[in-house]
Parts: C-alpha cells; sequence; structure tokens
C-alpha cells in the first residue's frame, strides 16, 4: 500500500495589533524560539523566523494532511500571545492582529527566502512592512480588499 508525501514551503507572516512596536529586540530571541517549540511540536520543520518589533516572518516546510493551515497559524498566535502575556512584557495585553498571510514557495525558492527572513532588519529600512505586504500579494496575484488588510499606520 502506498503512502503520502507532502513537502510545501509556505512563508506566515502575522502582525502586532494596533502595529505597535511591542516585540523589543531584547525579547526577540526568545519570542522565536518559544515559537520555533510550537513548530516543533506540530511536527512541522521551521526552516527561518525572524519577528519585527510589529510582525513576524516564518518559513515552514509544511508536511502534514491532518493539519490545518488556519489551525497551525491560531495555535502559534494563541499560544506566543499567551507566553508574551505571562511574561508581562508589556503594561498592558498583547494580541496579533486577525489574519496572517501565506504564501508558497518551490523548494529551489527556499534559500532566497530564508535570506530575506533572516535580513528583515536591513530590508525594513528600505521598505515598509506596508509596501513589502502588498508587494507580495500583487506578486503572488491574491486578490484582497485593502480595508481587510492588516492595520497600517506607517502610509
Amino acid at each position: 500500500m502506498a503512502n503520502t508525501y507532502i513537502q510545501i514551503y509556505i512563508q506566515f507572516i502575522f502582525a502586532v495589533q494596533g502595529r505597535q512596536n511591542l516585540i523589543t529586540s531584547s525579547n526577540r530571541e526568545v519570542l522565536q524560539r518559544y515559537i520555533s517549540g510550537i513548530i516543533e511540536n506540530s511536527n512541522q520543520k521551521l526552516l527561518a523566523i525572524y519577528a519585527n518589533p510589529d510582525h513576524v516572518h516564518i518559513l515552514v516546510g509544511f508536511n502534514s494532511l491532518n493539519l490545518k493551515i488556519s489551525d497551525f497559524v491560531r495555535d502559534i498566535k494563541a499560544n506566543s500571545s499567551r507566553f508574551i502575556n505571562e511574561r508581562k512584557w508589556l503594561a498592558g495585553k498583547f494580541n496579533w492582529q486577525e489574519g496572517y498571510g501565506a504564501f508558497s514557495y518551490s523548494k529551489s525558492q527556499i534559500d532566497k527566502v530564508v535570506n530575506y527572513i533572516l535580513n528583515q532588519e536591513e530590508h525594513h529600512k528600505k521598505k515598509s512592512f506596508r509596501e513589502e505586504y502588498f508587494e507580495l500579494l500583487n506578486k503572488f496575484e491574491i486578490q484582497y480588499e485593502e480595508k481587510y488588510v492588516f492595520e497600517f499606520y506607517d502610509g
């Protein structure tokens, strides 16, 4: 009897509620390690992660028939929010914005995407998150209504 084999490379992007710069450089590594653990516990393969102050990029080798992408992202966002709030990194309550982006790539593109994610700090010196996100939506020919995309306050 034949088995089913899956390997899909997906970049996930989600933003801090209110698009505030709440992920400090001193907490970035801890948050990235925590999210890495969530991904590992979901039996998915983390290829790259970078937590910007106001949004996160994650590249995952997604290999499951039994795990919905929406459940996977929900678990990452819910558990990481709880993690941040339990550690009282903020005076108020931390939340991620509703929604997320999920963009698929071929194996031949992985090195380029990993490099892109790991160099987010340099990348955002030249391009805002808003510009970056709309560029991805357009590149992947995703139809959208701008009013239903993340809250953007940077133009």
